[in-house]
């Protein structure tokens, strides 16, 4: 059960990691683990009533398989298939419970934005969350 102060993070990583032209196609896996990296430390400032929760598909799930990485309280969660779906379940899925949390999905494909902002979550561009990373 969550309080009504708890906020939830959904990240479309395959969005966030697309939106900077900074050679990410060459190597999907370590762009990941890049992201996965900033994600986790943005994660130890948050307060503890917020949740990140980031989507990996594709590719990008093998980010995972090499050296293990230290990442907090991060939650990751692999897509089987679409990235899309799993990011509209995830979000179902938290607004779902008893309490509900404010849930945000950080995406510019608007298609998505048009599938999660129905069941209540709010949306923004990958570069409002590029920005707190940077700040790190």
């Amino acid at each position: 059960m969550s309080t009504p102060d708890e906020q939830v993070i959904v990240v479309d990583a395959a969005n966030v990691i697309g939106s900077r032209p900074d050679g990410w196609w060459r190597d999907r896996p370590g762009a990941a683990r890049r992201l996965l990296e900033k994600l986790a430390r943005l994660q130890q400032q948050l307060p503890e009533s917020t949740t990140i929760a980031v989507i990996l598909e594709g590719a990008a799930r093998k980010a995972l398989d090499t050296n293990p990485l230290d990442l907090g309280t991060l939650r990751v969660i692999l897509a089987p298939a679409s990235g899309d779906d799993t990011i509209t379940q995830t979000t179902a899925d938290y607004l779902a419970l008893p309490t509900p949390p404010t849930v945000t999905v950080v995406t510019a494909d608007r298609g998505l934005r048009h599938r999660v902002e129905p069941l209540g979550a709010s949306t923004t561009g990958p570069s409002w969350l590029l920005i707190q990373l940077d700040n790190l």
